[in-house]
């Protein structure tokens, strides 16, 4: 305010002395003008805001000195007969600095503000600029902040300009408070907000810093899901924020009106189009009678209506949902009204602000174009999907008016965002171990909108490595077409005593039929190496090729009585030494899906299922038809609990004279009854007692399902991200149609019966002190289909490094031979 007083009465005086001088000189003025008092500014420079001699262009001319930033003082006077122009030249400003600043960078603060380095000093802008920081911090959540600004003086007019910050306490949101609210707790109103309040994380997070367009935003969310429950009279009456000194944090008020909840009364669809029967566009609302209202699935409606008629040529009509509420019966009639509107052509389509991602990856989230005719809820659907893409920070879809009266220009403004990726990720699992991996991803890939991808793991029951890549619009069309490249080897020998190494390559393509319904087909070859470990930690083969010192039997060993042989070490199951050695499978398959859920992360309503059938077969050594079904159906059982119910299935089957190999079939535990040990449950070969635990041969069959219950840890910030469940799974896993008999493999002649395990010379060897014992040419099968049930609860951590999940299961019922596993651990992701 001072500068600016100052500044005012120094151009008043100026203007009198110029009047003054005019009066006298009058047009003599023009012809000579002295300049003093300039340092580095030339002189002709300023003589040329002095062009005019009338007092109007005078007063311009040191009004627009002023205007430069160059100058703290501008006089103008008379002299004989010269007019003078006298000057103060503000110092230059050779560097700013910022002093006390640790949570904000200086690179951050010194984009924000306007003094800059090598510009004039300005005490207007320099004060301006303190109360930039002072709002950056407030954003920040330190609204305690205090800035000051100080100037260093320097030889030949220049000057340093020194920010001092002293940064104060985090103020954030102290307490969130509801007022009016019943239908919902203060505890589920606070969950749906992305503000949060401070508690012991504070120092981790930032959602819980006090932002005003934030507490709007959340206010709408809260809206939304009122509306979503059937709360049509809702709204908010007042959101009040107040800063307590003493709690040095917000407390913010929001007080509602919920009103009654409605159900849906009667629906009717109105076709004002006369080519149009309403009769066939009825099935296409998302809502029914009797359901509880619900705002996001009448907008749904809205959106596939306007598409449909659209579809039949009709490119100007939309539907417009009407609501007739009943308070005494607490109903609202809903109505679909298709009429024709106003025929208005996209002139021009502009994308603004796109930096790295190309135009028509843009252009292409539209269902219509430039020429097309203008459709408000297209344009609605664009912006929702150019949201859900992950590129941009922001987009916004504004119109403004074309050349014609029928004509609109579309402008679509949008800021890209980082979309690559470097991760991380650390994990363990009690199938796994220990396993790292190492992925380098980008989804917005030279900004064509393509997805790729490369990861390393390691770890230490499995390592490997895996390329993707997709285009999600395969040649211009909304489908998305991929490939992976794939290698991992994977040590089973903590549960079947064998390793195996797969190689090979994955084509896929992904059609979406619906806004819910997915068609992906795709084509997969690989190779997979079966091989069984025979040294002297793992002898899991020394039946057939004994170690010396090692087998019992030969030098150095145990001699071989009833306690010692080559199957009392560990010996892998003759149904995995047929299946060892390398295969190629080539198959091809696809995967139908259904999606209504509100939350793929963290669902809480809503249904995916899946169907999925490959066939091997085409070139290979492998033939069968592998056919399964998975479908999880998500639903509130009551405030801030959700049940979740899950049913799955499968069935694979050898075709051509081909026997299934042990590899081919399911191998389940947990996956399918927790409380099993991973190759747990199903058939099993019992004919070495000693090796039951690595002897699961796998089936053909099986079915399963799951009921489950998540809760908050009540008392717990949300953030924490834990929540407790209890569940109850019940399946079976039967069917196995490989060989039984292995005579051939032993080396006995084709049509051999069972032959009972007998003992030998080890050949090349001496026949004296080196013999072994050779395994029973047949195995004994375990194949049960009884249902394994079990119940447990379970501890649910979204934590840094991912999700990450404890299970302990208490088993109802099994088989005689299975293998449990009370406790299960797993989790891991990119931190």
């Amino acid at each position: 305010m001072q500068f600016t007083r100052g500044f005012k009465n120094r151009l008043a005086s100026a203007t009198f002395l110029v009047a003054a001088a005019m009066t006298v000189a009058g047009p003599a003025f023009a012809q000579s003008v002295v300049v003093k008092g300039n340092r580095r500014v030339d002189t002709e420079t300023i003589r040329s805001y002095f062009a005019g001699s009338d007092q109007a262009k005078v007063n311009e001319g040191v009004k627009n000195l002023y205007a430069t930033g160059l100058f703290s003082d501008v006089r103008v006077s008379r002299a004989g007969g010269s007019v003078v122009v006298s000057v103060v030249e503000n110092n230059v400003i050779n560097r700013v600095a910022f002093e006390g600043n640790s949570k904000v960078k200086s690179d951050q603060l010194s984009s924000e503000v306007q003094t800059k380095s090598r510009g004039a000093y300005s005490p207007a802008t320099v004060e301006a600029d303190v109360q930039r920081i002072r709002d950056i911090y407030r954003r920040g959540g330190r609204a305690d902040a205090t800035v000051t600004a100080r100037t260093v003086d320097l030889p030949n007019g220049r000057i340093d300009v020194v920010f001092t910050v002293d940064e104060g306490g985090k103020t954030g949101v102290k307490t969130i408070n509801f007022v009016g609210n019943s239908a919902f707790s203060t505890y589920r109103l606070r969950n749906l907000m992305q503000t949060t309040e401070m508690n012991i994380l504070s120092w981790l997070k930032t959602s819980d810093v006090y932002d005003p367009d934030k507490i709007a935003a959340d206010q709408e969310l809260i809206r939304r899901y009122y509306l979503k429950n059937g709360y049509a009279d809702f709204r908010i009456v007042g959101s009040d924020a107040v800063y307590d000194p003493a709690q040095k944090g917000y407390v913010i008020t929001i007080t509602v009106d919920e009103g009654a909840q409605y159900h849906v009364g009667s629906i009717a669809v109105d076709s004002r189009l006369s080519d149009v029967d309403p009769v066939t566009l009825r099935s296409l609302v998302k809502i029914k009678e009797g359901d509880v209202y619900n705002g996001d699935l009448v907008e749904k409606s809205v959106d596939s209506l306007t598409r449909e008629v659209a579809r039949r040529g009709y490119a100007f009509s939309s539907a417009r949902p009407r609501g007739d509420r009943d308070p005494a019966s607490r109903t609202i009639s809903l109505g679909f009204v298709i009429e024709e509107g106003p025929r208005v052509y996209i002139e021009r389509v502009n994308v603004r602000g796109n930096t790295r991602t190309r135009d028509y990856v843009v252009r292409r989230e539209f269902e219509i174009g430039e020429g097309d005719a203008y459709n408000r809820v297209i344009m609605d659907r664009a912006e929702r999907r150019l949201n859900n893409l992950g590129f941009f920070k922001k987009v916004k879809i504004t119109n403004e008016p074309g050349s014609a009266p029928d004509r609109v220009v579309v402008n679509v403004d949008v800021e890209d965002q980082p979309t690559g990726s470097f991760a991380i990720s650390g994990g363990y699992s009690t199938s796994d171990g220990i396993i790292g991996e190492v992925s380098l991803s980008e989804s917005n890939f030279l900004g064509r909108g393509q997805f790729v991808r490369a990861a390393v793991s390691y770890g230490q029951y499995t390592r490997g490595i895996d390329l993707s890549f997709t285009e999600p619009y395969f040649m211009g069309y909304r489908m998305s077409a991929g490939v992976d490249l794939f290698a991992k080897q994977s040590d089973q020998t903590k549960y079947a005593l064998y390793s195996n190494m797969v190689t090979g390559a994955t084509l896929r393509l992904g059609l979406p039929v619906t806004e819910e319904i997915t068609f992906s087909p795709r084509y997969s070859i690989y190779q997979s190496r079966i091989s069984i470990p025979n040294t002297t930690s793992q002898p899991y083969n020394d039946c057939s090729v004994p170690l010396i010192g090692i087998t019992p039997g030969t030098v150095g060993a145990p001699a071989i009585d009833a306690a010692n042989s080559c199957l009392s070490n560990g010996e892998a199951s003759l149904a995995i030494k047929e299946a060892s050695g390398t295969r190629l499978t080539s198959l091809v398959g696809y995967t139908l899906s259904y999606n209504t859920l509100d939350n793929n992360r963290n669902p809480t309503q809503g249904m995916f299922a899946e169907f999925r059938q490959d066939v091997a077969g085409l070139g290979g050594d492998a033939k069968f038809v592998r056919t399964s079904a998975d479908g999880r159906y998500y639903f509130p059982l009551f405030e801030d609990v959700v049940g979740f119910a899950r049913l799955q299935g499968g069935n694979i089957t050898g075709f051509g004279g081909e026997k299934l190999r042990i590899v081919d079939n399911y191998n389940l535990g947990p996956g399918l009854v927790r409380g099993f040990a991973p190759g747990g449950l199903g058939p099993r070969d019992i004919s070495d007692p000693l090796n039951l635990q690595s002897a699961a041969l796998g089936g053909t069959s099986y079915f399963g399902g799951t009921l489950e219950a998540q809760f908050p840890i009540w008392g717990l910030p949300k953030e924490l991200g834990l929540k407790g469940a209890v569940f109850a799974d019940a399946g079976t896993l039967f069917g196995y149609k490989g060989t039984t008999n292995f005579a051939q493999l032993l080396g006995y002649p084709a049509g051999t019966g069972c032959v009972a395990p007998t003992t030998a010379p080890v050949p090349g060897t001496n026949p004296v002190v080196n013999v072994k014992t050779s395994q029973g040419s047949c195995i004994t099968v375990e194949d049960s289909h009884k249902i394994r049930s079990s119940v447990g609860v379970s501890l649910l951590w979204a934590s840094p490094l991912g999700p990450i999940r404890f299970d302990y299961a208490f088993v109802l019922s099994k088989d005689k031979v299975d293998q449990k596993q009370a406790f299960r651990f797993s989790g891991g992701s990119s931190f």
